[in-house]
């Protein structure tokens, strides 16, 4: 499925769960968080942390931050791009 962010990128979430599942579903599993059970990606969560829109998952997915490592230069931007917009999409529909 494709789905336009306000940024106008197409992004491809069936490409972007194919990441999810490869590289990130160790620790955020249906959307939890196993290092840090209070950081999940839940819609809430995301909100209340300033998370939840693509340019700052795209930025935490790049970068890493805090127990979380940098996928930058490990994963291409369009993967980025993609894992970023369907974790947004999971987040909105309850995971």
């Amino acid at each position: 499925m494709l789905l336009v962010n306000q940024n106008t990128f197409a992004a491809d979430l069936d490409a972007g769960e194919q990441v999810f599942n490869a590289n990130c579903s160790a620790c955020h599993v249906g959307g939890n968080n196993a290092i840090m059970p209070d950081k999940t990606l839940k819609k809430d969560v995301l909100e209340d942390n300033q998370m939840n829109n693509v340019t700052a998952i795209t930025t935490q997915v790049t970068n890493g931050k805090n127990a979380m490592p940098a996928f930058g230069g490990r994963l291409t931007d369009e993967d980025i791009d993609n894992v970023a917009n369907y974790v947004l999409s999971q987040s909105e529909q309850g995971w």
